[in-house]
């Protein structure tokens, strides 16, 4: 079976995109996607993602598989890229055209902006531990600044989701952070129950972060959309940075917006293809 597809990258957080339209499962199996992800015997990229038909009135449904076969709620990078690919299925939308996605953490609305940026409204971060999921809460029934003992060491840890769950942590210096030797150990912590992506931010200024990640099912990534948005989230909950503020991550610069007057978050950043191609199954 040939399988045609188009790759897309955000900030160098890369995906296989499928038109999906004409049936509502997912083309291809989760070991297929896996598959497909690796970066030397398939196509490479950090996810597969499918634009399936609406659902419940929404103009298409997001899946999406990571590079480990695993199923996340969502996905920030994702969704831009996925608002840039159903652009080119339609045929070419003008700049402030607004799409209803449906998604496994809800309805999440990107619209099209000038130069291949998106603006994404992500929707209220949930604050409500057992809702992120974790154990981990404070006297007021959230997770902020709350002790969590890694790798032999004791961080303080404030928890997010933004329908997916996501621990923050700050750090003096983000680059010395042994990421690739603790991010698995943040991840299957006992206590996340449906495991956790796990960001470290260094704040340059109240509205400057810089940011590294570990995603949940796809390990150290260039970027992470919902992780920036958490991240702002947990700046301004723990005192560290503005409601409005750019994110350094590797790949390059999100601008995030956690917005007072209807408590949604909004994450502005590029999506552009890579190339376009056919693959034997």
């Amino acid at each position: 079976m040939a399988l045609e597809f188009t790759k897309y990258q955000g900030l160098g957080n890369d995906f296989i995109l499928l038109d999906n339209r004409q049936q509502t499962e997912p083309l291809v199996t989760p070991e297929q996607a896996a598959k497909l992800c690796d970066r030397h015997f398939g196509i490479g990229a950090d996810g597969v993602i499918f634009a399936l038909p609406g659902t419940d009135g929404s103009d298409y449904t997001m899946r999406i598989y990571n590079s480990d076969g695993s199923e996340p709620e969502m996905c920030g990078n994702g969704i831009r890229c996925m608002a840039r690919f159903i652009d080119q299925l339609e045929g070419g939308n003008p700049v402030g055209k607004t799409y209803d996605i449906h998604t496994l953490a809800g309805m999440i609305r990107p619209q099209l902006e000038a130069e291949e940026q998106v603006r994404v409204d992500m929707g209220e971060p949930i604050l409500t531990p057992a809702e992120i999921p974790t154990s981990l809460a404070d006297d007021a029934g959230k997770s902020v600044n709350q002790p969590l003992d890694v790798v032999g060491k004791t961080w303080t840890v404030t928890c997010v989701s933004m329908g997916n769950p996501h621990c923050i942590t700050f750090v003096d210096d983000v680059a010395a952070i042994p990421l690739e030797e603790i991010g698995a150990d943040f991840e299957t912590h006992s206590a996340f129950p449906q495991k956790i992506n796990t960001e470290f931010i260094e704040v340059v200024r109240p509205d400057y972060i810089k940011m590294r990640v570990w995603e949940r099912g796809a390990g150290i990534t260039l970027a992470c959309g919902t992780g920036a948005c958490a991240s702002v989230v947990a700046g301004v909950l723990t005192g560290n940075c503005d409601r409005l503020c750019t994110v350094e991550l590797p790949g390059g610069c999100l601008q995030i917006e956690w917005s007072k007057a209807d408590n949604h978050v909004y994450m502005t950043g590029p999506a552009e293809i890579s190339f376009q191609g056919s693959t034997a199954l």
